[in-house]
């Protein structure tokens, strides 16, 4: 069975209008192929494994115990003929069909190098992708390692360079998407020349066999198709030239940098130089005057980079917190032990869990916390006895940070009886003012060392953008 991701790919490029027939030359499958997934219905989930036990695909082959034996003579006679394995198979005891044997024997047998074959890109048709990284010495010295994602065009040879913080799966797509943008629509294939920041698992021969799931997520919400070039076989579907190799020799190379943020500016200045002053010595004519051509083939954007979510499974922990990257952002104590999904936009996080939903905040400090005012009321509300009450406030209120720490130990020891009330007036004020606006007035009061509520009170009321003025109540 194809994977989903290679269906997805056949279904884009015919419902672009290409034939069948090119379709199979590009994507590599059989005609008939290709013509029973476009008869399916669309890719929505690169779920293999759920797709195969859909389709009762998966039973044991009859002619795997036989591998060992196959292996062997394959490794005597390399030529010996897939009849001739069945033949001496039977004699062993090999009592399955021979299709099961012949593609056991396909699966082992080493195959002659073929010569290189050169792909040249039609207008929409090809964008290449990668991340690379480059070492950089600034002219005083200092020496960063730089990374950055390139990608570009096939048929024009436009080009877009990014530099990013790392190279994850999420800041893949989400430059990817910028550089969509950059492009001005999405081409009908993007091809990746390196599997890891794509894949999780494939076979000896390059074959993807299971895909990472939030990147594939986000190649069918923009309905983009896949294919993943291995550095070894750098004809594969146009990707001919090496992308990373010519940015880094190109712009890295060819110039010295003040600092980060010379770099940036040389950098948009590369870009329009590369892309409308240089002729490209692969098409004699610069990006720029192809680029009309290949926009008018390019398909709308689907999704805007501000809208890009990631699809992350999550469940709602015993404390009624989400747990995404050392960061923990809140939900409604009845959603505890519920599976849902994290959904996770460049600014905020949305949460579903069953019924339950909440859009928080995206954090990025680490060890950050996120709790919506609504959760921590039901939380308390939860939690039976006025004294177990009172403690879940205090943690709601250390959980500020800042000063909070340092103020209710001194409230709790100069007054060891009344500290329990102050606890619930502080979290009323939490609850009306905020985390934020909270831990400014608790860092003001303890920095006058004025302990009370009716003194955060002030400080709430007036807050002091300079020097602490004396509080006279």
């Amino acid at each position: 069975m194809h994977d989903m991701m290679k269906r997805h790919e056949v279904q884009v490029l015919r419902r672009a209008g290409v034939t069948q027939e090119q379709v199979a030359k590009l994507t590599g499958i059989s005609l008939r192929s290709v013509r029973v997934i476009e008869a399916e219905a669309p890719v929505v989930v690169p779920d293999d494994a759920a797709e195969r036990e859909a389709r009762g695909i998966g039973r044991p082959s009859k002619a795997e115990p036989f591998r060992g034996l196959v292996a062997k003579l394959l490794a005597e006679d390399p030529d010996l003929l897939s009849l001739e394995v069945l033949r001496r198979a039977r004699l062993d005891g090999y009592q399955g069909g021979k299709s099961a044997l012949y593609a056991l024997v396909s699966s082992l047998r080493v195959r002659p190098a073929r010569p290189m074959v050169r792909f040249e890109g039609l207008p929409g048709e090809f964008a290449q992708h990668d991340f690379g990284h480059v070492d950089v010495r600034f002219i005083d010295g200092t020496t960063k390692r730089i990374h950055f994602f390139a990608s570009r065009l096939k048929y024009s040879r436009w080009v877009e360079v990014t530099i990013v913080p790392d190279e994850r799966v999420e800041t893949l797509v989400r430059r990817l998407l910028d550089h969509f943008v950059g492009f001005g629509g999405v081409p009908l294939v993007s091809v990746f020349d390196r599997p890891k920041t794509v894949a999780l698992h494939w076979a000896k021969d390059g074959t993807v066999t299971e895909w990472n799931s939030t990147f594939a997520a986000v190649m069918l919400d923009l309905g983009v198709g896949v294919e993943v070039c291995w550095p070894a076989r750098g004809n594969q579907k146009g990707s001919v030239e090496n992308l990373i190799g010519w940015v880094k020799g190109s712009f890295f190379k060819q110039r010295r940098f003040l600092d980060e943020a010379d770099l940036l500016a040389q950098l948009a200045a590369w870009h329009d130089e590369v892309n409308t002053q240089v002729p490209s010595r692969a098409t004699g004519v610069t990006p720029a005057a192809r680029m009309a051509e290949e926009r008018a083939r390019l398909r709308p954007i689907k999704v805007a980079p501000a809208e890009l979510a990631l699809r992350i499974p999550v469940s709602v922990s015993p404390t009624a917190y989400v747990l995404h990257e050392t960061h923990l952002y809140s939900m409604a104590p009845d959603a505890i032990g519920i599976p849902g999904t994290l959904f996770l936009f460049q600014d905020r996080v949305k949460i579903v869990a069953g019924r339950f939903y909440a859009l928080h905040p995206r954090l990025f400090e680490r060890g950050a916390k996120s709790t919506l005012p609504e959760h921590r009321a039901e939380a308390v509300a939860k939690v039976s006895g006025k004294r177990g009450k009172r403690y879940l406030m205090r943690q709601h209120l250390l959980e500020i940070g800042g000063a909070a720490l340092d103020y209710l130990t001194e409230i709790t020891h100069r007054r060891p009886g009344a500290w329990l009330g102050e606890v619930e007036q502080l979290h009323d004020l939490l609850q009306r003012h905020g985390p934020d606006a909270l831990r400014s007035a608790l860092a003001s009061a303890v920095d006058g060392q004025t302990f009370g509520v009716e003194y955060v009170r002030h400080y709430l009321r007036n807050p002091a953008p300079g020097p602490r003025q004396e509080v006279l109540l």
